[in-house]
């Protein structure tokens, strides 16, 4: 996408998403409020009770679209810092002692007995707070990545199972496998409208994130979207955003990357995060497709950007998040559409299937294996760049690497 007008649009609408949209909604009356003891028995007009862990940006952005849905009532909130939880709980009518802070503050919100937790801290801890969810018997919508190494994806592995075998909800908030021009577009490439794919072209760009200098501790590195540059608390910029246009490419390729090799380096103006800002990474599937991934996030007027091209023997399939999905090929194409507000649409459609998912009694669960998937391929990445070598899916997952976060210093 080029053009004045088109950069200013991905920029206005990389800044939506991270606003604030809503306040809560009065409580619709008639609705029955579901107890926790009757979490398997939903009737259709049940509203289920949720807490939301993580009211940053966008725990704040969905905590609002939670209010405003007419399928659930936000009843206890968690987030490290205590002003951030005062402020959102005001605004969401959370009574003061279902407010909860510090880095325990997640245990004492599914202890307080809720139906569902919506998790949406740093993803360092995600593997922690989704299997004590899970043990307490709640559902759970989760914020991409699962993790930022291994271990935690491994960890959010077996909690899936565990969810599902015990009959409860687990969702991975992705928007762009909801989207009904991306799902049709990418379900004739499968039915082999481009022919067989040679090569996939993903790209990623955005205007960075803050990289203030470090304090005493990690505190002042926990908000404003400065973890993502910290590889240990976000997985970094080629896991924490660059993993939307991969993971369009894997949803195409139906399959994860056998290997991949790369290089990248820090170009920011006084770094104090550690993870890359610019980034090429070369995967290879097993079946000899080939996937290019590059990603810069620099403040350099170019704006966001995130794109998956397909490239057949007989015609190509392009996707963006905000522009256009569409087909061209040589057997004929598909006009799809234009894309505007994929963020908040996305988001909206994934409530209504949790929500429908709860109140029906439908344990699937088809987002948690494709979104540990393409988290493991962002880390895989992540790992060959670093290293400027090659490096495998297999010796990966057999080195199962953990990166150590330091929490000294911070309120329990």
């Amino acid at each position: 996408m080029t053009g004045k007008s088109t950069r200013a649009s991905e920029r206005k609408d990389l800044f939506s998403r991270r606003r604030f949209i809503a306040e809560s909604a009065a409580v619709t009356a008639g609705i029955t409020i579901v107890s926790p003891s009757a979490v398997r028995g939903f009737g259709a007009n049940s509203r289920v009770e949720v807490g939301c862990i993580g009211l940053g940006g966008r725990g704040r952005l969905i905590a609002g679209m939670l209010a405003e849905h007419e399928g659930y009532h936000v009843t206890s909130a968690a987030d490290y810092f205590s002003d951030v939880v005062r402020s959102a709980g005001e605004k969401l009518g959370v009574a003061e002692n279902r407010r909860y802070f510090g880095l325990s503050g997640y245990k004492k919100l599914i202890a307080g007995k809720v139906d569902a937790v919506f998790c949406e801290t740093p993803p360092y801890c995600f593997g922690e707070h989704v299997t004590a969810a899970i043990d307490a018997g709640c559902h759970v919508y989760l914020a991409k990545p699962v993790a930022c190494d291994v271990p935690g994806c491994l960890m959010i592995r077996e909690a899936a199972k565990k969810a599902s075998k015990n009959r409860q909800v687990f969702l991975v908030d992705f928007q762009t496998r909801t989207d009904p021009f991306f799902i049709e577009a990418i379900k004739r490439t499968h039915d082999g409208l481009i022919g067989k794919i040679g090569l996939l072209s993903s790209f990623y760009t955005d205007e960075s994130f803050p990289d203030p200098p470090r304090t005493g501790n990690i505190e002042s590195r926990l908000q404003s979207l400065i973890w993502v540059n910290d590889i240990a608390l976000g997985g970094g910029q080629l896991v924490c955003a660059g993993i939307h246009a991969v993971d369009v490419a894997m949803w195409i390729a139906a399959a994860h990357p056998v290997s991949a090799v790369g290089c990248s380096r820090i170009t920011r103006r006084e770094p104090n995060g550690d993870s890359a800002d610019v980034y090429s990474v070369t995967y290879q599937f097993e079946n000899g497709l080939i996937l290019n991934h590059r990603g810069e996030h620099m403040r350099n007027t170019h704006g966001f950007q995130c794109s998956c091209f397909a490239f057949g023997q007989d015609g190509y399939l392009e996707t963006n998040y905000t522009g256009k999905v569409s087909i061209r090929g040589n057997k004929g194409g598909y006009r799809g559409g234009e894309l505007t507000n994929l963020y908040a649409d996305g988001i909206r459609r994934n409530l209504d299937t949790f929500h429908n998912s709860i109140v029906n009694g439908i344990y699937d669960n088809p987002t948690v294996q494709p979104s540990i998937d393409s988290t493991l391929a962002t880390i895989l990445g992540r790992e060959a760049a670093l290293r400027n070598a090659k490096v495998t899916w297999d010796e990966m997952i057999a080195e199962n690497k953990k990166i150590e976060v330091d929490l000294t210093g911070l309120r329990a």
